[in-house]
């Protein structure tokens, strides 16, 4: 659904970052970054068909950047991975490369050719070959899940036989997570595609429309079965639930960091 190539940058040195990031965004690509190991791992593993590409830096908190890209091997996981680093001897290199890594591009760097690289890669690597497609999400014009009706045509909400009164944002929120059921949605994806807003602006305004919805459709919001956090991934919606899917969420309230 979403046309914009989507790269993780896992960077800890903010000048760095914050100057790839923006270049890449001016090239039109979606950017979540992130500055250490084991959070880029938590994302990967949550929904690697979620990126098409990662930039990472070698020496990084919690874990290094070898460890990293090793993981994600081990795991058979085929995203693009191209090392930006300050290690520039050949043994790095051979390390990186036999991490599973498939470019390496030291510190500093020429942005025209990091550029380059990236564009060169995403023609390589196309998102199709890593694996079975993510399915594409439909248009859906009613739902009914838990004690709750909803139809997005007419703007009629029901929940225990009440009438519900919802603004028309949280019923464009609510519909793109019924129309991309049981995918982990990051809070970037979310301000892209509901609000149409940059990915990485801080804002609150996810968390308070989580909790709203929550309040609307869960029996206990303080435990919700339908609409859940993943820390450091995202959101997921679930129509049918079981008790295994609330235990594999974080509390509700828990802010989501990127």
């Amino acid at each position: 659904m979403r046309a914009r190539k989507h790269i993780l940058i896992v960077e800890d040195e903010k000048h760095i970052a914050t100057i790839v990031k923006y270049n890449l965004e001016a090239e039109g690509y979606h950017i979540t970054l992130v500055g250490d190991g084991p959070t880029a791992i938590r994302l990967i593993q949550a929904n690697h068909f979620a990126y098409d590409l990662m930039i990472l830096d070698l020496m990084l908190p919690g874990m290094s950047g070898y460890a990293v890209c090793q993981t994600i091997r081990d795991e058979n996981i085929m995203l693009p991975i191209l090392i930006l680093s300050a290690r520039s001897l050949p043994e790095d290199r051979a390390r990186g490369f036999d991490c599973g890594a498939n470019q390496y591009l030291n510190k500093p760097f020429d942005l025209d050719e990091l550029l380059a690289r990236v564009k060169n890669l995403l023609k390589l690597y196309p998102k199709q070959n890593q694996g079975p497609a993510p399915t594409v999400a439909t248009k859906v014009s009613s739902i009914s899940f838990g004690k709750a009706s909803i139809n997005f045509e007419t703007y009629e909400v029901r929940v225990e036989n009440r009438d519900i009164k919802m603004t028309h944002k949280e019923l464009q929120l609510l519909r793109y997570f019924v129309e991309n059921q049981g995918r982990v949605i990051s809070r970037q994806e979310l301000l892209s595609e509901v609000w149409d807003v940059t990915g990485e602006m801080q804002t609150r305004s996810v968390d308070q429309f989580m909790l709203r919805l929550r309040k609307i459709f869960e029996t206990d919001p303080a435990k919700p079965k339908h609409f859940l956090t993943l820390r450091d991934a995202g959101y997921r919606f679930l129509a049918e639930t079981t008790d295994s899917h609330n235990a594999d969420s974080d509390s509700p309230h828990q802010p989501i960091e990127h």
